[in-house]
């Protein structure tokens, strides 16, 4: 370990003897997601859309995805957006709560093996991992961008590369958040990203992470770079569906 990596992580448990982590589910005490929490969480389960990963009844492909297809080969998520990941999302997006940042980023990695492991039909393909980019001022205010912290989590983990230099954001428009309709979010995110470096994604199998998907609207603009850029195959990978 390094001297700057150590006085780090020698810094982060003098914070944890002063400010313990607490639940975000239920405030207890010790970690950020106790036993009891992280055993409850909404787990996406199928049937769902294997294009855009939106819960349905019955069936593979929802009627939007049957009617317009995503040019994104595929978006996952391992848990609905509802409940303790609801709240976690928000702390991490909207509370400075980065320490989260490693259990959530965990999570999504022991998706990641579990879903190749285990659904060899439905891969999500992980070659490089994109984060979602922040428009650059959004980010500077913020201090930070959710995607790439989770994205290093995964990389570290899995020892899967991160390439955040792969896009960027070109326009500031309003938060997805702020979008109450399907056709607006995409109107909002439409030409929003580009690949700087054709070059650098050529041939590549992307996983695009991002911390949540409501429509998949971001995740598609995003593909769209990546492909027109030369990437082989694009999949979103979030850490909740919106349902």
């Amino acid at each position: 370990m390094s001297l700057l990596g150590g006085i780090t992580k020698l810094a982060s448990a003098s914070l944890d003897m002063l400010y313990p982590p607490r639940c975000v589910g239920c405030n207890s005490e010790g970690r950020f997601l106790c036993s009891t929490c992280l055993d409850s969480l909404p787990r996406l389960v199928a049937p769902y859309c294997l294009r855009c990963a939106q819960p349905i009844a019955r069936g593979n492909t929802c009627a939007r995805c049957l009617e317009s297809p995503l040019a994104i080969d595929g978006i996952r998520a391992p848990f609905l957006m509802e409940g303790t990941i609801r709240e976690a999302v928000h702390r991490v997006k909207y509370n400075n709560l980065r320490s989260i940042a490693p259990v959530l980023g965990g999570l999504l990695a022991d998706f990641l093996v579990l879903h190749n492991l285990q659904n060899s039909s439905q891969q999500a393909p992980a070659r490089v991992l994109v984060p979602v980019p922040l428009h650059r001022q959004r980010e500077k205010q913020r201090g930070y961008n959710q995607a790439h912290l989770l994205a290093k989590e995964i990389g570290a983990k899995l020892g899967i590369a991160v390439v955040p230099q792969a896009l960027f954001r070109v326009s500031n428009g309003p938060p997805q958040a702020k979008s109450s309709t399907a056709q607006e979010r995409r109107a909002n995110v439409q030409g929003s990203f580009r690949c700087p470096n054709p070059f650098l994604m050529e041939g590549l199998e992307v996983v695009l992470v991002d911390d949540v998907c409501t429509t998949g609207a971001t995740l598609e603009a995003c593909a769209l770079a990546l492909k027109e850029a030369g990437a082989a195959a694009v999949w979103g990978l979030t850490l909740a569906r919106e349902s």
